[in-house]
């Protein structure tokens, strides 16, 4: 179907209704598989903004001024990693419309035999490009946009990813090719779409299984399933689906539906599972495989009916929403709770400086630019420490949550995050809850569908004073302390029902840290003696499924430079002779050092009792005591990979989550561990990470490291009613290791030395440090809580037909 000048008025008119539909949660559904839901929900027009909507706008707080306000800098060089403006996205939207061959259709008018545009964004530039331009005299990378197309006017509906450009957009210049150099696969930047009949495979086929039984759903739950917004069933299936033996097998259960505002679906599952193979796209040749209840497997409807009506059934208990399912506040309130927790304050306003539209830091001697993609979310780039890079790039790759049960659908079920993407749901976060009130907070955007959805105040920067010092010392005489005081960029994003704080940190000793927190709703099982090898009963009827959270991330060194090595570094213990030991051996311990040579040994794991230590060395640059210089790889919070060895859900889709730390050799052509459509083809992915080990060199090589975080996770009674940050939490740090001369964190100011004495103090040393601001005048320290009504949620506009002067608020989330 073509575009023509009757949709153009078609979408005009259909912002002109206000129409609010709210849908039930489902824990995973793409941006893609709510087409029928947006064309809805496209008529919400409440609050709009009455001017024209820059994507990189900046929202001062209400009662900004010179004490709250950060400091205006401007960046030594144009962001090229920072995405497209709204012109550069519409003028591509715009120039893709017009190119026949790709037969598009706009996402608010396509059906599941239309092709249309699914993303528009910046082509991440080449590093050798960049590095031309930032630390040359090269101009900046030439743009192009990465487009991702779903084409599904086709027998076999594919995804495919296409190259724009280059940009600014120019009749008879711009062109499009198929992108497929930064992909293991080489397929013409095309994989299968095993969506593209989304809407088809509920209505005409899950549904219509769930009411060929509806006699045994009303006698088991009260209920009927008709697919219908009234219903208080829902069904979903298992990701990825089954791909064994070339059929395309999927697994469906019952839940539950919330009867509140509360998220807690994914808490009711209700013990009722069906298997079916829906391989093609002809709805007349899918079947029905069979019925599982309480462990018994019943190859047709009709086995499972007669079994069900026959006596001595065994019926489970559903689960039922409680209390024990709400986050809202429960139970006595505490003694002193009533009152005013203890909060930060920044009584000298903020110490950086921020390049709102470059996205551009600098904090003590930091300095740091901020991308923002679709699939990731955040990441940042051209990390720098008191002039030197130390990471060119530095930020999340993909996010897996594989479970386990004795049920297929918990058992099947291995969520690859990316397919669903961070940036659609990294919203805006709360002012004094996600981070301190006195942050600054930063918009993001991703397009989606022919619109541009901003999240308003969805990245925070901030201070902070750690609750110990980062140095202290003690002598009969003197007393030395030094604060803690670190830098943090954060973004939370809720995909599903798991929220994501993704944070990074940086520290006056020239540390630098990333952590991931998980809260949110766990996806549970239903609970039954035969689960108990799989997780803890946590209600009468659920189990807490059991499941692994392996978080993967791009750390691009450059130490003093390019060319770096791997040094491993072991405590050994040993039993040896000394020259003082009278020819005695004794036991101790000493280090053993070893460089990894090439790809072929750079698949590791941390070594047992933390024994080994990963440090990024510049051999080629040493210290004034010979030894190389350069930064440490260490778990600060705990670190997991994947349990499950060769997967059968994933096969190949995640080849890189078996190992902590994996380390290749830079090339352009592999830019990410993972595409996020690996789960439409396990068994061919588009990226197969394990094809970027080839046995290369690693000796003063630019070198990637791909580092997992994550936690193994066996849900217990505290999980409910939602995982807690306090324990769900993994983290990195690297550290410099003799590339200073000296601890750096002494240049700090906010340190004290008390000299004392027989009972007196004879000095107080400040070094020069204030205790607040003569511009701030006294601390303020009204309002304690930040004015929540504010919360907006996201900004869209249309990108085609572009309308930049009509924005208007939809938050959309995986519901």
């Amino acid at each position: 179907m073509r575009f023509s000048s009757t949709s153009f008025t078609s979408a005009l008119l259909l912002f002109s209704s206000i129409t609010v539909t709210i849908a039930r949660p489902n824990p995973k559904l793409p941006w893609r598989q709510h087409a029928a839901e947006r064309a809805k929900k496209a008529l919400l027009r409440s609050g709009v903004l009455g001017r024209r909507w820059d994507n990189s706008t900046y929202n001062p707080p209400a009662s900004e001024s010179a004490c709250t306000s950060f400091n205006s800098i401007t960046a030594p060089n144009d962001n090229v990693w920072v995405g497209l403006t709204n012109d550069e996205a519409a003028s591509v939207a715009t120039w893709l419309f017009a190119q026949p061959e790709l037969n598009l259709t706009i996402a608010d008018d396509a059906g599941e035999w239309d092709n249309s545009v699914l993303l528009i964004e910046l082509m991440a530039p080449n590093k050798t490009d960049v590095l031309e331009y930032v630390d040359g005299n090269a101009t900046a990378p030439t743009r192009y946009a990465h487009v991702l197309l779903n084409n599904r006017a086709t027998l076999e509906p594919n995804y495919q990813d296409i190259l724009v450009g280059p940009l600014p957009v120019v009749n008879g210049t711009t062109s499009w090719s198929p992108l497929e150099y930064p992909y293991t696969r080489k397929t013409a930047g095309k994989v299968r779409n095993l969506d593209a009949d989304a809407d088809t495979m509920r209505t005409d086929w899950v549904f219509k299984i769930a009411a060929s039984i509806s006699d045994i759903t009303q006698e088991l739950w009260g209920k009927v399933v008709t697919g219908g917004d009234n219903d208080t069933i829902d069904i979903w299936g298992i990701d990825p689906l089954w791909q064994d033996d070339g059929r395309i097998v999927r697994w469906d259960t019952f839940w539950n539906v919330p009867e509140d505002e509360f998220d807690a679906q994914t808490l009711l599952p209700l013990g009722l599972y069906f298997k079916s193979d829906v391989t093609g796209r002809d709805p007349a040749q899918w079947k029905l495989e069979g019925w599982l209840y309480n462990d018994v497997f019943y190859e047709t409807t009709e086995a499972f009916r007669e079994a069900f009506f026959s006596p001595g059934f065994a019926r489970l208990p559903p689960n039922i929403e409680g209390d024990w399912a709400r986050t809202d506040q429960q139970g006595p309130v505490l003694k002193y709770d009533d009152q005013s927790p203890p909060v930060m304050v920044a009584p000298s306003g903020p110490r950086y400086g921020v390049d709102v539209q470059r996205k551009y830091v600098e904090w003590m001697d930091y300095s740091f630019y901020i991308g923002f993609t679709r699939d990731l979310g955040i990441a940042l780039y051209d990390i720098k420490y008191k002039g030197q890079r130390i990471l060119y790039e530095l930020g999340l790759q993909e996010a897996l949550a594989h479970y386990a049960a004795n049920d297929p659908f918990q058992s099947a079920t291995s969520y690859l995050d990316s397919y669903y993407g961070f940036g659609p749901y990294a919203f805006e976060l709360v002012k004094g809850y996600d981070c301190p009130s006195y942050s600054t907070y930063l918009n993001s955007s991703f397009y989606v569908d022919e619109t541009t959805h901003t999240h308003l105040n969805s990245i925070c920067l901030f201070e902070y004073d750690a609750d110990f010092p980062m140095q202290r010392h003690s002598t009969g005489s003197y007393v030395s302390v030094r604060k803690n005081v670190y830098f943090t960029v954060r973004s939370v994003s809720t995909v599903g029902n798991y929220d994501y704080a993704f944070s990074y940190t940086f520290s006056q000793d020239g540390t630098i840290g990333m952590e991931v927190r998980a809260s949110g709703y766990i996806q549970s099982t239903y609970h039954a003696d035969y689960n108990a090898d799989f997780g803890w009963q946590i209600q009468d009827a659920l189990s807490g499924s059991m499941h692994d959270h392996v978080l993967n991330y791009k750390a691009d060194f450059d130490i003093l430079g390019t060319d770096n090595s791997l040094l491993l570094m072991d405590q050994v213990p040993v039993s040896r002779e000394f020259s003082w030991s009278g020819g005695r051996k004794r036991n101790t311990m000493q280090l053993e050092r070893r460089y990894v040579a090439s790809e072929d040994e750079s698949r590791l794991n941390w070594g047992p009792n933390g024994q080994t230590e990963f440090i990024v060395v510049n051999q080629d640059q040493k210290n004034k005591y010979g030894v190389p210089r350069g930064y440490r790889i260490l778990p600060s919070m705990g670190t997991a990979h994947l349990t499950v060895q060769n997967s059968s859900n994933l096969v190949n889709a995640a080849n890189w989550a078996g190992y902590d730390v994996q380390v290749t050799r830079q090339h352009d052509y592999e830019q990410r561990v993972a595409h996020p459509y690996n789960s439409q083809d396990v068994y061919d992915p588009p990226i197969d990470f394990n094809k970027y080990f080839d046995g290369e060199s690693l000796e003063q090589e630019d070198l990637v490291f791909w580092l997992n975080l994550g936690m193994h996770h066996v849900p217990h009674t505290g999980d409910l009613p939602n995982t807690v940050f306090t324990t769900a939490h993994s983290g990195i740090q690297f550290m410099p290791l003799n590339y200073f001369d000296a601890d750096t964190g002494k240049q700090t100011v906010n340190m004290v030395r008390i000299n004392y004495g027989g009972g007196n103090i004879s000095q107080v040393e400040s070094f020069g440090q204030k205790q607040g601001d003569a511009t701030c005048g006294a601390l303020d320290y009204t309002p304690v809580e930040q004015n929540l009504e504010s919360y907006k949620g996201d900004v869209v506009i249309r990108k085609f037909p572009y309308d930049p002067n009509d924005p208007y608020y939809e938050t959309t989330g995986i519901v």
